[in-house]
């Protein structure tokens, strides 16, 4: 359940492979990484189930939907077999939901185009949203497509609650998985984030959360 990840701007190439070591020792679902590092996570991950993931947009989401789709296509030609995007929330916060839709429906045709078994994720950033928006938000990424909704990159001004975790799930039912990021340091933490109904929990503290289990 857990994606490892290495998003930091002063990541080197170095920490990149570490987090690809760390996630195959311990079995973790993916490794998410910022799209240069692509290509050196794929390669690390060649022949292990963990899955290179690449963020698209991000932080902030405010590339266009054709820079998104460009992106998108870069990364899947390096490898990825799941793409986190950072939804366009300043259009969603200006009520333009169908441009939205069309950015994830864009990203969405795309990755399916290239493989059924590419996994969107579409990163809402709720600490910037209204409930009403979230909830909106959700229902847009259900009619658009994608695979999950994730909470927030973690370099908002605040990472995944509880009580965001919980508001998703109700909204996507099972039709979505849930993923909760940004501040999840602890197995206490996590373990929240799994009884409200996130089921992926993105982290660059894998190894203290799993050491915390026993």
């Amino acid at each position: 359940m857990l994606d490892h990840s290495v998003l930091r701007p002063e990541s080197t190439e170095e920490d990149v492979k570490n987090g690809c070591k760390l996630a195959v020792d311990l079995g973790l679902a993916a490794v998410v990484v910022n799209p240069a590092h692509i290509p050196i996570t794929a390669a690390n991950l060649k022949g292990s189930p963990v899955k290179a993931c690449s963020v698209i947009s991000f932080p902030f989401g405010l590339s266009t939907t054709e820079a998104k789709v460009a992106e998108t296509r870069s990364v899947l030609a390096a490898g990825v077999e799941e793409v986190d995007m950072v939804l366009n929330f300043s259009a969603l916060r200006s009520r333009q939901e169908g441009y939205v839709l069309n950015e994830i429906k864009s990203v969405v045709g795309l990755a399916k185009s290239y493989s059924k078994k590419v996994c969107v994720k579409v990163i809402l950033e709720t600490c910037y949203l209204t409930e009403s928006e979230k909830e909106k938000a959700c229902l847009l990424a259900v009619e658009g497509g994608s695979d999950f909704v994730k909470t927030s990159t973690g370099f908002g001004s605040a990472g995944a609650t509880v009580g965001d975790v919980r508001l998703m799930r109700r909204i996507v039912g099972s039709r979505l998985g849930v993923k909760a990021a940004g501040g999840i340091r602890t197995t206490d933490q996590a373990l929240q984030m799994v009884e409200a109904g996130a089921n992926r929990i993105g982290t660059s503290s894998s190894l203290a959360i799993l050491e915390g289990m026993k």
